[in-house]
Order: structure tokens, then sequence, then C-alpha cells
């Protein structure tokens, strides 16, 4: 679905100037068709969830009455919690990773590796704070029964280009089969993210058990009325304009 700047700026919650100005400077996923902006919605929410702003859980299309799709920890439990994982750079690391990951036999290894890289040349997925959510950006041509995602803790940090400048030491790397249960996906973690404990039990790399627990505790804080990744345990009301790189608050 093809956004205006009308729609962006609704859905971000910014004034139609902050979206100009946000593409102007790059900063913001465009496409410039017929002298007008136009956004693809999957692309501005992932873009939104990687610099962990007010989304609220509906506008990733959880709406009442639909399917239910998979839980974070649903998801985790398929994925798998890797400890230790060896790499000096971005490459050896998503590489010793995929060689690891639970696939059926359908999927391509070797591909699934090009495109998580190309992705990656696209802009890094680190989100700040020492954590990286890296994915494909179409989750439909994996052929994947069912989402998954693995929580990696690397032996070593890395530089992941992440927003902040920050290496990274924590990754939950995402496979899915449909753009639905990735944007599902990533909101989840956009907000179990936000929780401090959360937070504090992956800088120390807990116990599997210990962290499937706690991430179940705060997945389930979105099922009260209101839930977005800004009001999540810990967050005070904050400007949206503040989690963007090179960016001041604006008005």
């Amino acid at each position: 679905m093809k956004l205006s700047v009308k729609d962006a700026a609704s859905l971000l919650k910014v004034s139609e100037d902050t979206v100009y100005r946000w593409v102007k400077e790059g900063l913001m996923p465009a496409y410039h068709i017929n002298e007008q902006y136009r956004f693809n919605r999957a692309e501005l929410l992932e873009w939104a969830t990687s610099r962990q702003m007010d989304i609220a859980a509906q506008d990733f299309g959880e709406q009442p009455g639909r399917a239910a799709q998979a839980g974070l920890v649903d998801a985790l439990a398929a994925g798998d919690v890797l400890y230790g994982v060896k790499g000096d750079d971005k490459p050896s690391v998503l590489r010793h990773i995929i060689d690891h990951l639970s696939l059926s036999e359908e999927v391509d290894r070797e591909f699934l590796f090009q495109v998580l890289l190309a992705r990656e040349a696209l802009g890094s997925t680190g989100i700040g704070g020492g954590i990286a959510i890296p994915h494909v950006r179409n989750p439909v041509i994996l052929n994947l029964a069912r989402p998954a995602v693995t929580l990696c803790f690397l032996e070593k940090p890395i530089d992941f280009q992440a927003i902040d400048g920050q290496p990274v030491h924590t990754l939950f790397l995402l496979t899915t089969p449909t753009i639905r249960a990735h944007l599902h996906l990533l909101s989840r973690l956009g907000f179990v993210l936000r929780d401090p404990e959360v937070k504090a039990a992956l800088a120390r790399q807990a116990p599997r058990e210990e962290l499937l627990a706690m991430l179940a505790r705060a997945e389930a804080g979105l099922a009260l009325p209101g839930a977005s990744a800004n009001n999540a345990p810990g967050n005070g009301p904050g400007n949206i304009s503040d989690n963007i790189p090179g960016r001041g608050p604006q008005p």
C-alpha cells in the first residue's frame, strides 16, 4: 500500500513538515512518484520499529477479530537461544547463526545468508543499546511453515553500524512466512525491548528458561488497553523525533 505524506505523518504521529524533512535528509524510506512522495506501509512500520518509535499495536494489523498470530515467546520457542555465537564481523556472525538455525530442507541457507547481507547493505538493523534485529525485508520468499525468532548472544561485541554507534552483543534473527507475521513480531519486539528488566537480562545473557519467562511477562503487557512501545514499563512520555539519528526534538 502506497501512503501519502499525510498518511505517513498520521501513522508516525508527527507533522507533515517533519516527514518532508526526514525524507529530504535521507532518514526515511520513500518513493518519488509523479512529483509526489509515496511510502510503503510495511517498510515504514519496519523503519519506525527499528527506531523504537511510539507505534500502537493496532497499527501493525493486530485488530480484534483477526486470526491470532504467533506470539513472540511462541516464535522464540520455534527458533532457539544461541550462546557464544562466534564471528569477528557482521558476515561471519550471520554465517554462524544461519548454520545453526533449525530450518526445513526446502530453505536454501546460502540464499538466506545472501539476502540478509543485502538487507544490511540497505541499512543496519542495529536498533541501539547493543541489539540488532536482522531479517529479510520480504519474508515471503523464504517459504517457511511458521514464524521463528532466534535469540543470539555473541561471543564478543561487533560493529553492526547501529544507529547509536554502539557495538552489538545481542541479535534477534526473524524468519517469517508472511509480511503480516513479520510486522507482528517486530511490533512485539519493539515493545518488550523497552522493558528495563528484559534489557538487563539480555545484557547478562540470562539462561534460556529465565529469558522466556521474562519475555512472556513483558509481552503480556501488550494486552493492556492503549499499549504501545512508548508506554512500556520504565518509559515515560517522549517526543518521537528524539529517536531519529542526528535530530533533536522537533515541533
